[in-house]
């Protein structure tokens, strides 16, 4: 098993994730993050590579990649930046960002530089999915790396089965089909979406991203789910001020408190 793996065999509740932007706010600052967030309680992180054209992203995370861009952030960057990984974070890492750039690098490389440096799984949102199953599975299989695939609201009940089969760690649940950085809507309509994919019993767990910006957002997605991911509250949170990795904590005690 890969750390991720082995995080989900141990802990079925109340997992917290953090994504952030490699290069943002400062280039070389990656590992010093990953480092600070692991120490303030973190249970797994999403690393952003950044391309010019995020789709799924709103402004929040759309400028702190145009940000990193800015500050020189790449792929061959970013895996020498994580070079040193793994001597000084234990927790699960994941990368995510979108294909053009991964497949540019090339996958096949792409996957055994991230196995190389100690990362766990990927996300790549607009990969489709026969692709990834036709194309890239051994890729990712023989770098025992994860690949996590997107349900949203409107994912239809045979495709969710189909992404199980294809899952090895967890299902990455979309709160709703807008962009990041929108609030999740704590209503009747989002306890229905959960309360129908906890009932599917998939045999992997389900973790809630997307408008997880508070507290009581946690603790909803929690309440059906083996946890959420925290993306844009971070981002604005490491654009509010120049002594980020101080306050790491008080933020994270936010959603763990």
């Amino acid at each position: 098993m890969n750390r991720l793996q082995q995080l989900f065999a141990e802990k079925k509740q109340n997992l917290l994730s953090i994504y952030f932007t490699a290069g943002h706010p400062a280039l070389n600052t990656t590992v010093d993050i990953a480092e600070a967030l692991e120490k303030a309680g973190a249970d797994f992180l999403e690393i952003g590579f950044p391309y010019s054209d995020p789709i799924a992203d709103g402004p929040t995370i759309q400028d702190s990649s145009l940000t990193a861009l800015n500050n020189g952030m790449n792929l061959n960057v970013l895996f020498e930046e994580l070079a040193d990984l793994r001597k000084r974070v234990t927790i699960p890492v994941l990368l995510m960002g979108y294909s053009n750039p991964m497949i540019q690098y090339g996958v096949e490389r792409f996957c055994k530089k991230a196995a190389e440096v100690g990362v766990d799984g990927v996300i790549v949102p607009d990969l489709p999915m026969y692709e990834y199953e036709k194309l890239y599975s051994n890729n990712f299989a023989d770098n025992n790396l994860s690949n996590i695939f997107l349900v949203t609201p409107q994912t239809a009940a045979d495709r969710i089965c189909k992404i199980d089969g294809l899952s090895n760690s967890f299902i990455y649940l979309l709160s709703s089909a807008s962009i990041t950085g929108k609030a999740l809507d704590l209503n009747d309509t989002v306890d229905t979406y959960f309360k129908r994919i906890e009932d599917m019993q998939l045999k992997n767990p389900t973790i809630v991203g997307f408008g997880i910006a508070g507290k009581a957002a946690f603790d909803k997605a929690c309440q059906y789910n083996s946890g959420a991911i925290v993306g844009s509250a971070f981002v604005k949170y490491l654009n509010s001020t120049k002594d980020y990795l101080a306050g790491i904590p008080e933020f994270i005690g936010q959603f763990k408190g």
